[in-house]
């Protein structure tokens, strides 16, 4: 009895001890938002000397055109409809491949895993001269796009790999219900797929807010920057960043991730383990 109450100790003694260790760097830039660059730099002082929130709002203000305002609007504007059409049109290519057999199924789906292979660093310049003469470049029609088009095969093999999961009997049963093939995927297997597709709005969500490398690509006013490139453009702004401010508008582009993966987190530990994705 001793000895397991031991055990549950230690155990709970690591837990809080890797808590700790996972949420110190927010913790972190919390408080380095209320210091100077003097105190940032100079000192190894954990705690401000003082609480003031003037990083925050001369930080939102940015460089007096444009604010953070608008860069908060531009990011939702990118990142919500590809979101919304990756998912949508991956559970539709995923309902294809694990329900019918059509012509060349195999060596089309061997081909669609062979594009995961595919490193974004290749295909950045045939993308680019596409779009560029398809006249989309500085518009957000190259991620919205692709987005709509099942260009992410990463989300249709994790939904394949969902929708094996389900039995047939339940598509044969609405069949013989009336219920058409388009029928028995809204009605049927839609509901039935809600932790696979939040876990796949959420992977999106994430990678696509993150995103540095196409927005600083495919976009160039600034006018039209996401939080990645406005973060980044702080620092070019003059010789002497103020880097409370940095920190703070850092902190403030987080919590919109923060947020939505507590409000779904139920959903997301579920659709990873359910769609074969966890080690």
């Amino acid at each position: 009895m001793k000895k397991s109450k031991y055990k549950n100790i230690g155990a709970y003694a690591f837990l809080i001890f890797f808590g700790i260790f996972m949420v110190f760097p927010i913790v972190w830039l919390f408080l380095s938002t209320f210091k100077t660059n003097a105190e940032l730099f100079g000192s190894i002082k954990f705690w401000p000397e003082s609480f003031r929130f003037d990083a925050y709002v001369n930080g939102w203000i940015g460089n007096g055109k444009i604010t953070y305002t608008n860069y908060f609007k531009n990011t939702f504007e990118l990142v919500i409809p590809v979101v919304l059409f990756t998912v949508m049109s991956s559970a539709i290519i995923a309902y294809g491949f694990a329900r019918f057999n059509f012509p060349l199924k195999k060596i089309m789906f061997s081909i669609l895993i062979g594009t995961l292979m595919l490193p974004n660093a290749v295909i950045i310049i045939p993308r680019y001269t596409l779009f560029n003469k398809l006249e989309w470049l500085n518009s957000y029609l190259p991620f919205w796009i692709p987005a709509l088009f099942g260009c992410f095969p990463f989300f249709i093999y994790q939904l394949i790999q969902f929708f094996r999961g389900l039995p047939r009997e339940l598509d044969e049963s609405a069949y013989i219900d009336g219920c058409g093939t388009f029928k028995v995927f809204v009605r049927i297997l839609i509901p039935l797929m809600k932790p696979a597709l939040f876990s796949a709005g959420l992977f999106q969500f994430l990678w696509t807010w993150n995103d540095f490398l196409n927005p600083l690509i495919f976009i160039n006013s600034v006018k039209k920057y996401p939080l990645s490139l406005a973060l980044r453009m702080s620092l070019d702004i003059g010789a002497n960043v103020a880097w409370n401010q940095v920190l703070a508008m850092s902190l403030l582009s987080v919590l919109p991730l923060i947020i939505l993966f507590f409000l779904a987190q139920k959903f997301f530990v579920e659709g990873i383990a359910t769609t074969g994705l966890k080690g």
